[in-house]
């Protein structure tokens, strides 16, 4: 058992602990004995600190040219390259991810800031013609402030990072809250960043609970902007707030994604991609596929190879390289996960396999589910309209490709959602029809891109997109410029006209 790590906040350059001066354990999800970091527990005074240096910092950090930002970018990429094994075996030990998937939430990281990198050289604005003569026109961005970054446990290097790089590359000085249950990532994240020449104050972590840190940040009046990840439920609350000191807020939310499988889809193709899309990490992802839309002609066939796939599945630690699903992150994603067990029963649908905590050798101490296939599910029930973010997956028959459409969109959220078919204007169809951020022709409900825009419609989200160029119009403003060089005043749409 490896020594516990000792996480400190790191404020306007210097890592400093609590001014309360208590603190709280981060623990392994697959080994509940094992404390994987003691961390600061802190509160509004530390908040106000980190905003003070970040206010500070900005005065000066917004003056440093784009590329020259970029720079610092890049370093933090090359920072994650370098200490992407020591990264990806931190994350399984502190959230359960297993190894590879650790590793690619590294990765996602590194794409990110080589991606961003890129875009201070360009931070593109636009010049037009003015109606008016000897006269210029053009937009640039402009960075915004001071941002509070909230995000959650489930990808705790990406997902930071989806938020920080633009941001920091947009000329914004940051304040960032990860989830308690990931804090030694956050730190560990936090050095690497602080060791690419990140000026002091221009990057600022702050540990705690989203009650105290979160709520402080939300609505400290020098905070301009909020990027949040998590619920849609604490999000409103986010939103709320947010929107009575006209504050710039970012929301990423919840997700009930689904995956429809039509009679002439390629079946082993489906299978592999609903296998990934229910149980990858554990099925704690927003994009998780949590409903499976399968056509009457290919249910059976389908569903028995999705059985057998299913109970063949290892169960142990995220660091154990043989390991097919980890442990839920927590005790209380563990009740959650049970919690919906049964209201399905409930609700009178059938367990397949599944449906209860794993139990055997190496599992006792973690909060391990076993996963869990629902059978007989009807769109209005809640267990396929409510999000359970864990390892279980409903199945829903249909007899037409109309009511599979129909029934993608039943939903109070629209992430992602994936479509099997070889019919190429079904296709088509489902790209227009789908109410969905993200629609997947033949592939699994996750797998986002760093340089396309990532984000969902209705309970998702509120209308922005994080990665790609859409996250520069997050975390930047746009100034619209007119230079008037004819000597005399020229009044538009009157002298012209």
């Amino acid at each position: 058992m490896n020594k516990p790590l000792t996480c400190h906040n790191y404020i306007n350059g210097q890592w400093i602990s609590a001014k309360s001066g208590k603190s709280f354990e981060s623990l392994n999800p697959a080994n509940g004995r094992e404390c994987i970091a003691t961390v600061p527990l802190s509160g509004s005074a530390d908040v106000q600190a980190a905003v003070t240096a970040a206010r500070q910092a900005y005065q000066s950090w917004r003056l440093v040219p784009a590329p020259v930002r970029s720079e610092i970018v890049h370093r933090i990429g090359e920072g994650l390259l370098a200490r992407k094994k020591e990264l990806a075996t931190l994350m399984s030990r502190e959230m359960g991810k297993i190894l590879t998937e650790a590793q690619g939430d590294v990765q996602e990281g590194i794409d990110c800031a080589f991606y961003y990198a890129g875009e201070g050289r360009r931070l593109f604005g636009q010049t037009t013609p003015s109606e008016l003569g000897n006269k210029f026109a053009m937009t640039l961005r402009m960075p915004i402030g001071v941002a509070a970054l909230i995000t959650p446990w489930n990808f705790p290097i990406a997902i930071p990072c989806w938020k920080a790089l633009p941001a920091l590359v947009c000329g914004n000085t940051l304040i960032f809250k990860p989830a308690k249950d990931v804090s030694a990532c956050a730190t560990l994240l936090t050095e690497i960043i602080a060791e690419a020449g990140v000026p002091p104050g221009v990057f600022n972590l702050v540990h705690g609970s989203g009650e105290e840190v979160g709520q402080s940040l939300t609505s400290h009046p020098e905070v301009d902007l909020v990027s949040f990840t998590g619920s849609s439920q604490t999000g409103a609350e986010v939103a709320a707030i947010c929107g009575r000191s006209h504050k710039r807020v970012s929301l990423e939310m919840g997700g009930k994604n689904a995956q429809i499988v039509m009679e002439d889809a390629d079946l082993e193709l489906a299978l592999e991609g609903a296998l990934w899309g229910a149980f990858g990490t554990t099925g704690q992802r927003c994009t998780a596929t949590s409903r499976l839309i399968l056509h009457r002609d290919i249910k059976a066939d389908f569903t028995a190879k999705l059985l057998d796939k299913t109970r063949k599945l290892r169960l142990g630690a995220g660091t154990d390289p043989h390991t097919d699903v980890g442990p839920l992150v927590n005790e209380a994603q563990l009740k959650r996960v049970k919690y919906y067990l049964e209201v399905a029963q409930d609700e009178g649908v059938t367990i397949l396999t599944g449906g209860k905590q794993a139990q055997g050798e190496g599992l006792d101490q973690g909060y391990f589910f076993e996963p869990t296939i629902l059978d007989g599910v009807e769109s209005q029930m809640r267990v396929a309209q409510e999000e359970i973010f864990g390892p279980v997956v409903s199945l829903i028959e249909v007899g037409s490709f109309e009511e599979a459409i129909a029934i993608i969109n039943d939903s109070r959220y629209g992430l992602s959602s994936a479509v099997y078919t070889q019919n190429v204007n079904r296709a088509f169809q489902a790209m227009r029809d789908i109410e969905a951020g993200i629609t997947y022709i033949n592939g699994p409900t996750i797998g986002a891109e760093v340089h396309l825009p990532f984000g969902g419609v209705k309970a998702t989200g509120n209308g922005h997109r994080e990665a790609g160029t859409a996250a520069l119009d997050i975390f930047s403003e746009w100034k619209t410029v007119y230079v008037d060089f004819s000597g005399q005043l020229q009044r538009a749409q009157i002298d012209n006209r």
